[in-house]
């Protein structure tokens, strides 16, 4: 079985948030299931210099672009046994950044075009195309639209991945025709229509033969209004052909034992209070083993649930813990949590850019770890913070409520703690109990710190669910036609 991974990053590559994550490590996990996994990527401008020269030409071909047709370069580069194919066009690609410009309709319009148009070129013909978020939407509508009548990509298969359904490339209808090629007959409520424009991400949910998303309870929220983002309806009629599975983590690359960004490996709670020591140190925050250190790494948006923390910030603070923030994001929330820094430079320590080695560090030296989230599709942070026995506090959304479990102090079962509604005083009423947890029964977090690094949180039970699917899609190309059609 043939599983071609069409996504707009990839961890080591370029990485802008979770997809990069999930790309960078499910193809490996998948490769240990038996499947051959290849991955196809743009070809960013912002590629390390140590990957680009690595890189070998395959082939240049001419894409079509609507009316237009375009240069695409085939690159290749073979990295831990899998092969990941980067796509050159100067023009599209060579910025610095990877989304965010004026024309990204044309961009990802060019790359899906080209993604159909190199597969006769690679070393596989694949099996499936598993497509990742808006930007590899158009693949599945334009691989029905222009291909279905060519011998090579008969009974080839789709599977298109939601990530995070807010964001959806959102276009002008005359994409429709100027960069997509296509009819009429695809501007309807089945198809890529949406209140008037195209939508990329409605593309891939209408055209794909199965629906996946990133946990099981995101699955059902966004078949409901408040989290379907205007989709709820549309995924509701494809209810039967949608799975949540939940993501997992690089246990190899996020590993406390071994991680050579923290300050100390460790497997134990003794171990973790060495780098707590040290963070505090570091960020030049009072040492003191006994102050709860609270951390957040996250993107400073609407989304994460940085209003909350605002809102009872006060509060907060006479817990007398260290609170540490670590993102980027809203300068309306990065120009509030300056502020707060600088006015208690002795409890709140705030850095508005991402550095993955103080990122390590956080997690490695944090005692709780904050994700109040609106809403969470499946979340990395709390499954990063468990590995590293830092205690998270969870809103009960999307993959937070699928990956802690609340600690129930009569049963002595769960490892986290959670609240239930968008409530800045719930969040902190939970914050509360935590922190009452930390100072006052020592034994019992240091048990709970211990549970959660024993957690399971690999990609081994997620993978064996994606060849489930895929195994189903292979299985029915090879069906036999009824007789008299």
């Amino acid at each position: 079985m043939n599983v071609l991974f069409v996504a707009s990053e990839c961890a080591p590559f370029v990485k802008t948030g979770g997809l990069g994550d999930v790309i960078g490590a499910l193809p490996f996990a998948l490769k240990d299931q038996g499947v051959k996994v290849s991955v196809i990527l743009p070809k960013y401008g912002d590629l390390p210099f140590s990957v680009k020269e690595k890189l070998t030409l395959m082939q240049s071909i001419e894409v079509p672009v609507g009316w237009r047709h375009q240069y695409c370069g085939i690159e290749r580069l073979e990295f831990n046994h899998i092969q990941f194919y980067f796509l050159d066009n100067e023009y599209y690609f060579k910025r610095h950044g990877s989304y965010g410009f004026f024309d990204d309709g044309e961009r990802f319009a060019f790359f899906s075009s080209a993604v159909l148009e190199v597969l006769p070129y690679l070393d596989d013909r694949p099996d499936v195309l598993h497509c990742h978020d808006w930007q590899t939407g158009p693949v599945s509508v334009l691989l029905k639209a222009h291909y279905k009548t060519h011998p090579f990509y008969q009974d080839m298969k789709t599977v298109f991945t939601i990530h995070n359904l807010k964001y959806q490339g959102v276009y002008p209808k005359t994409v429709l025709y100027d960069l997509l090629d296509l009819s009429e007959l695809y501007f309807q409520m089945d198809g890529l229509e949406f209140y008037g424009n195209v939508s990329y991400m409605k593309a891939g949910l209408a055209y794909s033969d199965i629906l996946t998303t990133v946990s099981p309870t995101y699955s059902i929220e966004i078949q409901n209004a408040y989290y379907g983002e205007k989709l709820d309806g549309f995924l509701r009629k494809r209810k039967n052909s949608l799975h949540g599975i939940i993501n997992g983590i690089d246990t190899n690359l996020y590993n406390p034992l071994n991680d050579q960004y923290i300050y100390t490996p460790y497997d134990s709670y003794d171990g973790k209070i060495l780098n707590k020591l040290q963070l505090q140190e570091e960020l030049i925050l009072p040492v003191d083993v006994n102050i709860p250190v609270i951390s957040m790494v996250t993107r400073l948006v609407e989304q994460k649930g940085i209003d909350l923390i605002l809102h009872v910030i006060q509060e907060m603070l006479r817990l007398n813990g260290q609170l540490i923030i670590l993102g980027t994001g809203e300068e309306k929330y990065e120009r509030a949590l300056k502020e707060l820094a600088c006015q208690y430079p002795h409890q709140v320590s705030v850095h508005t850019y991402f550095d993955e080695k103080l990122a390590r560090k956080i997690y490695a030296g944090s005692d709780i770890f904050l994700m109040p989230s609106k809403f969470e599709p499946c979340g990395i942070g709390q499954l990063l913070s468990l590995k590293y026995g830092t205690l998270p506090i969870v809103r009960e959304t999307g993959g937070l409520k699928d990956t802690v479990q609340p600690y129930n102090e009569f049963t002595d079962e769960g490892y986290g703690f959670s609240f239930t509604n968008y409530n800045a005083h719930d969040m902190l009423y939970t914050l509360e109990r935590a922190v009452w947890f930390f100072r006052f029964q020592p034994n019992k977090w240091k048990r709970l710190v211990e549970r959660a690094m024993s957690l399971d949180f690999s990609w081994q039970s997620s993978s064996k669910e994606y060849k489930k699917i895929y195994k189903s899609l292979i299985s029915e190309q090879k069906k036999p036609e009824p007789i008299g059609v």
